[in-house]
């Protein structure tokens, strides 16, 4: 025991120790940061945004159905974020695409129709059923991107209306591109919140896209945070409306009370005809008024026209 360690048996011994503590510990996962990501939103910001094209969805369809004339059904599938190159990656090629300008704000958002959606739409607004017996997956033609300009001034007017709540955002058409990887409007790692909505006609289905600049979303920030606020305060007014609904029918029962001492039931039984019970009840003491047999209020007896009243004269609290 006295022996003086040499240093080379003080490092094995070191090292040792070290390897038996990674082995006792399970190593930590550390999460790489991408530095070149800094424009990424807060998940609130995206809860209000997939809010926002719910009701963008459901207003959406019912304008469809006026403009196509046929029952359409529009769901929100997802909302998130991703960089511009795989947002652009994830979409068909060729697909119809379009730079929508976001005025007043500098920047442009990207809606994508999907070739499974456009061209029976296409076949639809020129007369026909919209039933395709192959699928086409060619580029539209300038005649054919004419007569959908229709159908985006549908598509933007209810977009629009539903960023109203936020922000009063104007959705203008730009360019059209039919190769996502040809679309320069973003950088590759930019990051963009991707809305991913499925429309359905009849029996027929596709997708649309639509890519929004999380930057623009940033600068929102402050009008996102007053449009929670403002939702969460017509949410409480509603939710007391609608609880008041009901118990609006109700009833209750109100004993207004001489609450007197207390008899024994043998003493009850024995009770005969002239016997005198004293209530000990002072003049100036207020009446008790129970509802549903639990004390709620005191008052006085009062006289209104030829009937006797209580007139409640506090609201007793209990600790």
């Amino acid at each position: 025991m006295n022996r003086v360690l040499s240093q080379h048996e003080i490092d094995n011994a070191f090292r040792q120790a070290h390897l038996g503590e990674g082995t006792a510990d399970a190593p930590s996962k550390a999460q790489v940061y991408d530095f070149r990501r800094t424009d990424r939103i807060a998940k609130d910001q995206l809860r209000t945004i997939h809010l926002l094209h719910e009701n963008f969805a459901r207003s959406l369809g019912s304008s469809l159905s006026a403009y196509l004339r046929s029952y359409v059904v529009v769901n929100l599938i997802s909302v998130e974020q991703l960089s511009f190159g795989e947002y652009t990656q994830s979409l068909p090629s060729p697909t119809s695409l379009i730079a929508l300008g976001m005025k007043p704000y500098d920047g442009s958002a990207v809606l994508e129709l999907n070739p499974t959606l456009v061209f029976p739409i296409l076949e639809m607004l020129l007369g026909g059923t919209g039933k395709m017996p192959t699928k086409i997956t060619r580029e539209i033609t300038e005649i054919e991107q004419s007569i959908l300009d229709g159908l985006l001034r549908v598509i933007l007017h209810d977009l629009r209306t539903a960023w109203l709540a936020v922000a009063a955002m104007e959705f203008s058409i730009e360019s059209h591109e039919t190769e996502p990887q040809l679309l320069q409007i973003l950088a590759q790692n930019e990051a963009v919140v991707a809305i991913a909505i499925e429309v359905r006609i009849g029996e027929i289905s596709g997708m649309m896209n639509l890519g929004i600049p999380s930057i623009i979303v940033k600068m929102l920030r402050h009008k996102f945070d007053a449009h929670r606020t403002v939702r969460k305060t017509q949410a409480t007014e509603e939710e007391h409306a609608r609880i008041l609904r009901l118990i609006r029918p109700g009833t209750l029962r109100l004993d207004a009370r001489l609450n007197g001492p207390t008899m024994a039931v043998p003493d009850l039984l024995d009770l005969k005809e002239g016997d005198v019970l004293s209530f000990d009840y002072p003049v100036g003491r207020p009446l008790d008024l129970t509802v549903n047999n639990s004390l709620k209020y005191q008052g006085e007896i009062v006289a209104v026209g030829y009937k006797r009243a209580l007139e409640i004269k506090s609201l007793v609290t209990r600790e």
